[in-house]
């Protein structure tokens, strides 16, 4: 009995001295804001990652507690989530600690056309995460307020059109459309459909289709060719045989769920 007790006060004693040498040689971790930026987006939300990086300067590993975190794009609370892979952090590393939320536009704004006329969004961050260390759950706080880039409307435009086919009843005129993704990253585009007018007269309606996605400062060219009948567009026809004419779209850009107003104008040379 008393060598059982011996034994359980040398092990208690050996823990003891263990744990007091593991808190003694505890370095405290770090946790700082890396960066805020869009992992994908179109004109009707994004998806902004808020990044920070945690460095573990101990010779054991660390792992996630607990989180507490909530995030705002100006002034309004949206839904974010939680790191997806949590952290795992081994010794003499460091890590990124990723909190993704989701941005619909039409949430934080009355008029989301408006919104993207922004160069950018204000957003702010507050919380904080737990850390399972020797001296127990160290938290660590997450305060930062910033910018990140809105999505900007593609650049559209027209090339000279080409006027394939020319009689005294009509035409078939191709129209080279040229849309530019103003954007450092890819944009969806679903498609641009608009009613369209030569020289004042309503000839018919172009569409393109679904674009798929755009490259980040990319430029993609689509010809839409379209039959004019002059019966129904004089001024059209007078137009075309002199070789310039004033040009106007008027439609609509989908990208995402939604879609903003189109209106392109431009005095254009017709080829042959």
């Amino acid at each position: 009995m008393k060598r059982t007790l011996f034994l359980l006060l040398s092990l208690s004693l050996v823990t003891l001295t263990g744990c007091a040498t593991l808190k003694k040689l505890f370095k405290k971790p770090t946790v700082t804001f890396k960066t805020a930026r869009l992992s994908s987006a179109s004109l009707s939300d994004a998806t902004v990652d808020v990044v920070y990086e945690v460095r573990n300067p101990n010779t054991f590993g660390l792992s996630l507690a607990k989180v507490d975190y909530a995030f705002f794009v100006e002034g309004k609370q949206v839904v974010a989530g939680a790191p997806r892979n949590g952290l795992n952090l081994k010794a003499h590393d460091s890590s990124e600690l990723v909190f993704p939320a989701n941005v619909k536009f039409a949430d934080i704004v009355p008029v989301v056309e408006t919104f993207l006329n922004k160069d950018q969004a204000l957003f702010k961050v507050q919380g904080s995460v737990g850390i399972n260390t020797p001296i127990g759950v160290l938290s660590f706080p997450l305060e930062k307020e910033g910018t990140f880039e809105v999505p900007k409307i593609p650049n559209v435009q027209f090339e000279a059109p080409r006027i394939t086919n020319l009689s005294i009843s009509g035409a078939t005129v191709e129209f080279p459309l040229n849309i530019t993704n103003r954007n450092s990253f890819p944009l969806p585009v679903a498609g641009l459909a608009g009613d369209l007018k030569v020289a004042g007269a309503s000839v018919g309606t172009l569409s393109t289709g679904d674009l798929g996605m755009l490259d980040g400062g990319g430029t993609r060219q689509v010809t839409l060719p379209l039959q004019i009948n002059f019966a129904r567009a004089a001024s059209a026809a007078t137009a075309l045989r002199s070789g310039n004419a004033q040009v106007n779209l008027s439609g609509r850009l989908t990208s995402g769920s939604g879609n903003v107003p189109l209106n392109i104008g431009q005095l254009l040379q017709f080829k042959r």
